[in-house]
C-alpha cells in the first residue's frame, strides 16, 4: 500500500473542512460586532455566509472533476489548495457584511476538488488584542486591533498552505497518460451510466438516508455555535469565542475516539444497519439535551449545568458513527466496484447541495425562534428532534444489501463459515 501517498492525501483533505469550519467559533460575534446588527438577526447572516461556501463549491464541483481528468489530478489539487489557503486567510480581513460574503464565495471557488472531512481551528485566536483574552505582544499590534479576526483566519490559511506545499512536493500523479492506457490490459466492458447507477436497486434509498443523515448533521453543526453564542435569556449559553472553541474541540476529539475505538467492534458486532439505527435512535435525546442545558443555566444551576454539559457532549458525539455507517451502506449498495466512484460522487453532490441551503435555513429558523421567544427560544430544538425522529423511520427502509455483516457463524459441515 502506498502509505505515504495516502497520508499526503489525508492531510490535503483537511484543507476544505478547515476552510469551512474554521470560522464557526467566531463568525457569530464577528457579524454581531462588524455588522452592527441586533442579536436576533445574527442567525440569518451566519447561515447565509456559511451556506455560500458550499453553494459555490457545488456549482464548480463538476468543473474541477473534468479538469482533473484532462489536466491531471495533482495540478488541479495543488491549484485548489493554494487558492483556498489565500481565500481562507483573506476572510479575517473583512470589515463589513458584504466583504464577508464575497470572501466566503471566493473561498468556495477553490473548494471543489477536496474531499470533505470535519475539522476546526481553535476560536481562541479571534480578537487577540482583547486585554482580558490574550495579554501580551498582540495588544501592541495595531494591525490586529483593526482586523481582530485576521489571526484566526491566517492560521487556518497557513495550515491549508502547508498541505498545498506537501501535495506539490511529494504527491504523485495518478492519472494515466494515453501511452500508459494503450500499454495496459484490454479495456473492460463500459461501466454503467450515471443514470443507470442512480436507478439501480437500493441506491436511491441509501442516497435518501445518506442525505437525511447529512441534513440533520449539518443543521446541528450550523445551529450549535449560534446557540452557544446566544445570550442565556434568549435560549443560548452566552459562551465566549474561546469557550465555543473548547466545545468544538471536545466534540471533535470525542467523535474521533468513538470512530477509532468504538466503531470497529460495534460494527462487527451489530452490523452496519443495526449500528446506524442505534446511533439515530439516540439523536432525538441528544437534541433535547440542549434546551435543558439552557434551562439549567437560566435558573442558576451552574454546577448542574457544567456537570451535565461535558458528559452529554462526549457521549452524544457517538452519533457521529452514523456517518461511517451510511458510507459503508453506499459502498455495499454500489452495483459494482467499477462504478463505486460514481456512487460516491452522487453522494458528495447530495451532500454539497444540502450544505448549500441547510445552514441559512436553520440559523434563520433559530433567529425566528429567538424573536418569537416561543418556549424560551427553543423552537429550533423541537424542529431538530422531529427531523431526527423522521431519520430513524427512514433507516428502517435500509436495503438488505446495505445492512452489513453482523455476528458470526461456526464453520458448518458443508464448509460454510462466512460471517452473516
Amino acid at each position: 500500500m502506498p502509505t505515504l501517498q495516502i497520508l499526503l492525501l489525508c492531510y490535503a483533505s483537511l484543507a476544505e473542512p478547515v476552510a469551512y469550519f474554521s470560522i464557526f467559533p467566531f463568525i457569530n460575534e464577528m457579524i454581531f460586532r462588524l455588522g452592527d446588527l441586533p442579536e436576533s438577526s445574527v442567525g440569518f447572516w451566519t447561515g447565509l455566509i456559511e451556506s455560500l461556501f458550499s453553494l459555490v463549491q457545488m456549482a464548480l464541483m463538476i468543473f474541477y472533476g473534468r479538469a482533473a481528468d484532462r489536466l491531471g489530478r495533482k495540478p488541479v489539487l495543488v491549484f485548489s489548495l493554494a487558492g483556498i489557503s489565500v481565500a481562507t486567510a483573506m476572510f479575517g480581513l473583512s470589515q463589513n457584511l458584504w466583504q464577508m460574503v464575497l470572501a466566503r464565495c471566493f473561498a468556495g471557488c477553490f473548494a471543489g476538488s477536496v474531499v470533505t472531512i470535519r475539522t476546526m481551528i481553535r476560536g481562541s485566536l479571534a480578537c487577540p488584542t482583547d486585554l482580558n483574552h490574550a495579554p501580551g505582544a498582540f495588544c501592541r499590534a495595531p494591525f490586529f486591533a483593526q482586523f481582530p479576526y485576521a489571526l484566526a483566519s491566517f492560521v487556518a490559511g497557513a495550515l491549508c498552505l502547508t498541505s498545498t506545499l506537501a501535495a506539490q512536493i511529494f504527491l504523485k500523479e495518478t492519472l494515466q497518460t494515453a501511452a500508459q492506457k494503450s500499454a495496459s490490459d484490454p479495456k473492460p466492458a463500459p461501466p454503467l451510466t450515471t443514470w443507470e447507477v442512480l436507478t439501480s436497486p437500493g441506491v436511491p434509498t441509501v442516497l435518501l438516508i445518506f442525505g437525511h443523515t447529512m441534513f440533520l448533521a449539518l443543521a446541528y453543526t450550523a445551529v450549535s455555535p449560534l446557540y452557544q453564542f446566544t445570550s442565556i435569556e434568549n435560549g443560548g449559553l452566552s459562551f465566549s469565542d474561546a469557550q465555543i472553541a473548547v466545545f468544538i474541540a471536545v466534540a471533535g476529539v470525542s467523535q474521533a475516539a468513538w470512530m477509532l475505538i468504538g466503531f470497529p467492534p460495534l460494527q462487527r458486532w451489530l452490523g452496519t444497519g443495526r449500528l446506524l439505527r442505534a446511533c439515530v435512535a439516540f439523536q432525538p435525546f441528544f437534541m433535547a439535551s440542549y434546551p435543558l442545558l439552557n434551562e439549567l443555566r437560566r435558573h442558576g444551576y451552574e454546577r448542574a449545568f457544567w456537570g451535565t454539559l461535558w458528559p452529554t457532549l462526549i457521549i452524544g458525539s457517538g452519533v457521529a458513527m452514523s456517518f461511517a455507517c451510511v458510507q459503508l451502506a453506499l459502498n455495499d449498495i454500489s452495483p459494482s466496484s467499477a462504478v463505486l466512484a460514481t456512487v460516491n460522487a452522487l453522494a458528495l453532490t447530495v451532500n454539497s447541495g444540502i450544505r448549500a441551503f441547510t445552514p441559512v435555513a436553520f440559523t434563520s429558523l433559530y433567529a425566528v425562534g429567538v424573536k418569537w421567544g416561543w418556549a424560551d427560544g427553543h423552537l429550533i430544538w423541537f424542529v431538530l428532534i422531529a427531523v431526527a425522529v423522521a431519520l430513524y423511520v427512514d433507516c428502517w427502509f435500509l436495503p438488505k444489501a446495505a445492512e452489513g455483516n453482523y455476528g458470526r457463524k461456526k464453520v458448518g459441515g458443508d464448509g460454510e463459515g462466512e460471517a452473516r
